[in-house]
């Protein structure tokens, strides 16, 4: 299991490296090439939250015992996390130093205040879009979680119901079982029952024979 959190490790270590050396590049671009690598860089930080969600998964599978330093690395990881997003802010209105004197020409007095308001405003709709983004995210996590939890619902009471028939049956067999050992019951009394009987009809039969010769025997022995 801490091999796998190790191999997350390795893929975020690559993958921020990418991401901050693309974020030191983006104030100095300008046009399509600063939005498609704005771009990029977005979805490779999307690739870093989700390898942080499967480092995270990881960490709560590995034993008691050993979790605390993971934990550690992890939340460490995720400060790193969160500096590479406020960067990435701040290099998304950043502006290189050709960009600028392009941008206030001449007038640069009355230009920068307006530059720096305008950066401002920028900012501020940034980390509304950001705030709105996580908002989402949240959502589609919780939603997911709702999701999982509704089908883990569904599986816990098709096997309670499966467990209740085979309970049933066991139950059906045991009355069968039962029914049949009374029937075996009633049968064997029967038969111990004729057993007797035989033998007490035995006896006396045995007894009137024994009788039958002695009284022959007397009457014999009488008339001599």
């Amino acid at each position: 299991m801490s091999s796998d959190f190790e191999a997350y490790e390795q893929d975020f270590g690559t993958l921020t490296a990418e991401i901050t050396n693309k974020i030191g590049r983006i104030p100095k671009l300008g046009g399509k090439e600063k939005t498609q690598l704005v771009l990029n860089v977005d979805k490779q930080l999307e690739e870093v939250r989700e390898l942080m969600e499967q480092m995270d998964l990881e960490v709560r599978e590995i034993p008691i015992q050993s979790r605390g330093m993971y934990q550690s690395r992890l939340k460490s990881y995720k400060g790193e996390m969160e500096k590479l997003e406020k960067d990435f802010k701040r290099s998304r209105i950043a502006y290189s130093d050709d960009v600028r004197n392009e941008l206030l020409g001449e007038d640069a007095g009355s230009s920068e205040s307006q530059l720096m308001k305008l950066s401002e405003e920028r900012a501020h709709l940034l980390d509304n879009t950001e705030k709105l983004e996580r908002s989402s995210r949240r959502l589609e996590a919780g939603y997911q979680i709702a999701v999982e939890t509704e089908q883990v619902g569904q599986e816990i009471l098709a096997n309670l119901h499966s467990d209740r028939e085979k309970i049933q049956r066991s139950r059906d067999r045991l009355r069968e079982t039962d029914a049949n050992l009374g029937k075996s019951s009633r049968i064997l009394t029967g038969m111990l029952r004729r057993i007797i009987q035989n033998r007490v009809l035995v006896f006396v039969l045995g007894a009137t024979i024994l009788l039958t010769i002695i009284l022959a025997i007397y009457f014999n022995v009488r008339g001599h």
